[in-house]
């Protein structure tokens, strides 16, 4: 919800300052809001209700509504499909791109990314792009449905671009998450860590994906919508990014880990910010 909406404001600012539009929408910004947290209630409601079993394996699962049995499996169905439908719909009155994209979104994460978790680490890899979809309907909330409009080539760059940097950013923001509740995840049979397990090569995997987060998020200059504050910022950002996760990588203790994990928390939302207020169109 927060990387949508900040992005809905970033691709606002850009169409003031093209003098597309004289101001920014905070109606549509409120129902991107509202939709977002729907659409987003409904991916884990659906999560819930297929890992409802092994949530009462895990600490940190077992008492979610479905699992401790304060809802019923059955409820929290109507409950999932209730707030996909009202959220798809309120994210579908802002233009059709971003009603499609929610519902994709949906998709991946309750049918393909939950059912992967016990079987593979890729399953990583397919969550994150769910993961990375708010960026890029934030911003397509903002600048869809404008295809008489030649800057919209340019837009969807923008959009893609700010999709990629959150994208990128997930595989450390998880790992150091899935290196922290390695143990509670093993007893549901998740393996969510490079090489499922604690080792030399998932530290190092995990370092050098905050390498390439230092690169792709100088993307916004590297294409000119992005100032020189941005790119200081993802620089500095980034490099203690990787500091944390360097140190993961040598000591492999939870400590380091929680660092790497706690550090990717502040990141995205300071980088998405700086970017709104550094935007050069």
């Amino acid at each position: 919800m927060f990387s949508a909406s900040v992005t809905f404001l970033i691709g606002s600012k850009i169409q003031i300052d093209r003098g597309i539009v004289e101001g920014i929408n905070w109606t549509n910004w409120l129902i991107l809001i509202v939709g977002g947290f729907l659409v987003t209630g409904a991916a884990n409601c659906f999560n819930e209700i297929i890992e409802k079993d092994l949530d009462k394996l895990m600490e940190r699962t077992k008492d979610r509504p479905m699992p401790a049995g304060r809802i019923a499996t059955g409820q929290g169905l109507v409950l999932g499909l209730m707030m996909g439908i009202v959220g798809t719909w309120l994210l579908g009155k802002l233009n059709l791109e971003t009603g499609l994209i929610s519902v994709f979104s949906i998709l991946l994460y309750a049918f393909a990314y939950t059912p992967l978790k016990r079987k593979t680490p890729i399953a990583v890899f397919v969550g994150a792009i769910p993961g990375a979809l708010p960026p890029l309907i934030g911003y397509i909330a903002a600048i869809g449905g404008q295809s008489e409009i030649g800057y919209v080539p340019v837009d969807y760059q923008i959009a893609l671009i700010l999709f990629l940097i959150q994208f990128v950013w997930q595989f450390p923001h998880f790992w150091a998450i899935a290196w922290v509740l390695d143990d509670d995840y093993k007893r549901a049979g998740f393996r969510l860590l490079p090489t499922k397990k604690r080792d030399r090569t998932s530290a190092v995997i995990t370092f050098v994906s905050t390498l390439i987060l230092i690169p792709v998020s100088l993307l916004p200059t590297f294409f000119g919508f992005g100032g020189i504050y941005i790119a200081a910022v993802s620089i500095l950002a980034g490099i203690v990014f990787s500091y944390f996760a360097f140190q993961l990588m040598i000591k492999m203790d939870l400590e380091s880990a929680r660092k790497v994990m706690f550090c990717s928390f502040f990141y995205i939302p300071l980088v998405q910010l700086v970017l709104l207020f550094d935007l050069v169109v």
